[in-house]
């Protein structure tokens, strides 16, 4: 992850967010969330989900086959990254997230977007987690829910996989920021 980390900091500089600070998590696979209000030393240990209501912050997760999920507030006052593939969602990620952001951001579930990014389906892979995502996100109240469908082990022309590279592969880094008013 390190080797691409100049790539990645080129690009969000290529679109205008090259000067707010990076905060990125330290992805074990588990389901806690942190509460990110400044600039600070990245990773964010022991979580893999990144939320906040401060402006001019990017949050970021890497990912090659789990699930990258956006919760935004749908006035823009909060937004939340989660990384989620088979074990974070089983072990609830995507309900923690929204539960923390709601009580945070004193939000209510349909006052959230969710956005389910590219990440490894069936049948390349025998879990569906983005569908269990979905259905998380709804039970926890969310109406809006945005699914491309993609696979990444179905595209290599645009997605690293994890799976389909047997471990030796790089990683998309998915971000959000909320920016300025």
């Amino acid at each position: 992850m390190r080797a691409l980390a100049p790539h990645q900091i080129s690009l969000l500089k290529q679109q205008g967010l090259g000067s707010y600070p990076l905060v990125t998590a330290e992805q074990i696979h588990g389901h806690a969330v942190a509460l990110v209000t400044e600039s600070s030393a990245s990773p964010f240990e022991g979580v893999d989900g990144l939320l906040t209501t401060t402006r001019g912050i990017t949050l970021g997760i890497s990912v090659a086959d789990c699930a990258p999920v956006w919760l935004v507030a749908k006035n823009g006052s909060a937004g939340g990254l989660l990384h989620s593939g088979k074990k974070g969602t089983e072990l609830g990620i995507v309900p923690e997230g929204i539960r923390t952001l709601c009580s945070t951001a004193h939000l209510l579930p349909q006052d959230l977007i969710l956005i389910i990014g590219p990440c490894i389906r069936p049948p390349c892979y025998e879990v569906d987690f983005a569908g269990d995502i979905r259905r998380q996100a709804i039970e926890a109240g969310i109406s809006s829910i945005h699914d491309d469908g993609i696979c990444t082990a179905c595209h290599p022309e645009s997605y690293y996989s994890y799976r389909r590279e047997l471990g030796l592969t790089g990683r998309m880094l998915a971000t959000l920021t909320l920016l300025p008013q």
